[in-house]
């Protein structure tokens, strides 16, 4: 039987500011990405996501992102290794406290923006996150955005990590998404048949036609898109057409 998660990043809003749909979105996902308050988010809108979870039986991990709010974490930083670490360990213990006053299970770790291109471009920046992971908690799973990240957890024998794909983005060739700069609705019935291609082939086809692998155990909807909803539902329906089953990251890595 074929098992994977559906995760979504959450808890972006901060103060007044709202982004994303996270209480329709919450029902359909297995896992949330929720922010740390560095990109986005802060300690109320923590709580509240983590409650919302906690209401739907959704696992949490955290989605760090650099100390930038008003670039919402997607401009470049020049931080040693060191430093990226330390960024990462704050938020993952602010978020992990929240989980913990809500009794619900805190099982990953999934960078974001300009951090997750850091670590995909600098394999020492990837090492020194991975390595504060493994000294905070063993059993946390790495949710890795692509090849290059993945290929170094896989030097670590402690670290459980997972493969992600995405369903609502295009691929390039080289497996590298192609991010639009405004958000335009997806087409349900695509977006399902992604899902079904990843899910059950390990494989999708890129924009330029050619069918590229995607080994993924996960599959990222991003919840602050027009449809996000609808796309959710086209997946429930082809995951009971397929004999899918979805399960949180912790009872697959």
């Amino acid at each position: 039987m074929v098992v994977i998660d559906i995760n979504c990043d959450m808890g972006e809003s901060f103060g007044n500011y709202t982004m994303g749909n996270d209480a329709a979105v919450m029902p359909y996902i297995t896992s949330a990405n929720i922010a740390g308050g560095f990109h986005a988010g802060d300690p109320h809108v923590m709580d509240e996501t983590v409650a919302l979870a906690a209401e739907h039986g959704v696992n949490v991990g955290i989605h760090p992102g650099l100390p930038d709010i008003m670039g919402f974490g997607r401009r470049t930083m020049d931080a040693t290794p060191a430093e990226v670490r330390d960024y990462v360990v704050y938020q993952l213990g602010a978020l992990r406290a929240v989980a913990e006053c809500h009794d619900v299970t805190f099982q990953h770790v999934k960078p974001h923006g300009a951090m997750y291109s850091m670590l995909s471009e600098s394999p020492d920046h990837a090492r020194a996150v991975m390595e504060a992971i493994l000294e905070v908690d063993d059993d946390l799973v790495y949710l890795a955005t692509d090849s290059n990240i993945y290929e170094v957890t896989e030097e670590y024998d402690d670290l459980r990590a997972i493969f992600e794909g995405y369903v609502d983005l295009e691929y390039n060739a080289d497996r590298s998404l192609i991010i639009e700069q405004e958000k335009d609705s997806r087409d349900p019935d695509l977006v399902a048949e992604r899902f079904v291609d990843i899910a059950t082939e390990g494989q999708v086809e890129a924009a330029n036609g050619e069918t590229i692998d995607v080994p993924a155990e996960s599959i990222c909807i991003h919840g602050d898109g027009p449809n996000p909803v609808e796309l959710l539902e086209a997946i429930q329906d082809a995951a009971d057409d397929h004999g899918i089953e979805t399960a949180p990251l912790s009872e697959i890595a």
